[in-house]
């Protein structure tokens, strides 16, 4: 009883929900590592498994497979039974499938690993975005979701400054056990911090989750956010590769440009977050971040030719720019449905974006083999322009 009283204090204490805050944010991190330390990694896996550059894009696109069937699924459990259990477990079992995916014989049990390692570790998108829904106002979600969204770069810093030496020194088997304890660590943090805001009045009813995915806004939101993707797909995921191919940067170095992306890109989200909150308004800030993200990548065409002490610093501040966004859409994505249905309705986003982060790795691979980098980030520039277009279609509420 004296454990239930300490619980209950602790949930009343108004300071609590920053340490949901960052046990959510964590957990992001945690799975945001794996997704941008393949990118790292991305010149080790193309010696050790012989791979093309289109390969390499398959190799990057496998963690955004899984999450297409069980992002939706994450979400409508989240709505049912709370965020910690969905956290914890899934994270855990996206580590463990991480660490043993550095023992794949070959590259076709590889992507077989990471894809089941990416359904896993989807729990965490939606269930740590409804958590923050569940402890701030309205007023506060913009900051709030901004600071968790910082994750994902926060995530990318950690592997892209740590990944290249863990490599160089004990090889790739120890980069994905270093991985996947990331993530195990993670979800413990969660396990332990997050409880409910409060029980749910009733259940999710069939009918809400339905509603929720015919909403009109929710799917134009979705693509616009999906078009936004390419753009930062193409600048986030090719930077090592792009700098070690084309400019003969070494890993380390390149990976460190990285890493001053993912802090460029903590200030960015975070200032969006802030910016919207003070606006009192999701789409308008959200349409300007998409606007200067098709300038940046625009502008990395133009200049992939040219020195690396020139392109260098103009893809780390478009890269930082392009990835600004993904807090903003996800307050507005959770923000439409409501707090009841916050879960299915990030859930549904996220799995359109897991579809466009299917998808883009390999065709713009593909457009880079064919024909050159400069058309490659040419043609990513298109997303972003596209997305600024179809979010005006938006009204605020």
């Amino acid at each position: 009883m004296a454990q239930l009283s300490r619980t209950e204090a602790r949930l009343a204490d108004p300071r609590y929900r920053w340490v949901v805050l960052a046990a959510g944010t964590a957990a992001q991190a945690g799975f945001s590592a794996v997704l941008i330390g393949l990118p790292v990694l991305g010149p080790a896996l193309q010696d050790r498994y012989d791979l093309s550059l289109s390969e390499v894009g398959i190799a990057f696109s496998s963690v955004w497979i899984g999450p297409i069937a069980t992002l939706l699924p994450w979400g409508l459990l989240s709505d049912r039974i709370g965020e910690r259990i969905v956290l914890a477990s899934g994270l855990a079992g996206c580590g463990l499938l991480v660490a043993t995916a550095g023992w794949a014989s070959s590259f076709w049990l590889l992507i077989a690993l990471l894809t089941i390692a990416g359904a896993l570790g989807a729990s965490v998108n939606a269930a740590s975005g409804r958590a923050v829904m569940q402890w701030f106002s309205a007023g506060q979600r913009g900051l709030a979701l901004g600071v968790r969204q910082t994750a994902i770069p926060v995530g990318g810093a950690v592997a892209a400054l740590a990944l290249p030496a863990v490599n160089s020194a004990a090889g790739l088997k120890a980069s994905f056990v270093f991985l996947g304890a990331i993530c195990i660590g993670c979800a413990l943090f969660a396990g332990i911090a997050v409880h409910e805001a409060d029980k749910a009045e009733a259940a999710l009813a069939a009918e809400d989750v339905e509603w929720t995915l015919r909403d009109r806004r929710l799917w134009i939101l979705s693509a616009g956010s999906d078009l936004y993707l390419v753009g930062q797909i193409a600048l986030l995921s090719f930077f090592v590769l792009f700098l070690h191919d084309e400019h003969g940067l070494s890993d380390a170095a390149a990976a460190a440009g990285l890493a001053v992306m993912q802090v460029g890109a903590v200030v960015t989200r975070i200032s969006a977050g802030r910016i919207s909150d003070s606006l009192g308004a999701r789409i308008r800030p959200l349409r300007w971040i998409g606007l200067a993200s098709c300038a940046g990548v625009l502008l990395t065409a133009v200049l992939t030719k040219a020195p690396v002490a020139v392109v260098l610093p103009v893809m780390v501040v478009a890269g930082a720019v392009s990835m600004a966004w993904n807090g903003l859409s996800v307050t507005a994505a959770a923000e439409l449905a409501g707090l009841a249905r916050s879960g299915a309705a990030i859930g549904f986003q996220q799995t359109t974006l897991s579809v466009t982060g299917l998808i883009v790795p390999v065709a713009f691979a593909l457009v880079v083999d064919s024909t050159s980098w400069e058309a490659g980030f040419a043609l990513a520039a298109v997303g972003p322009l596209l997305g600024w277009v179809l979010l005006g279609r938006l009204r605020e509420s």
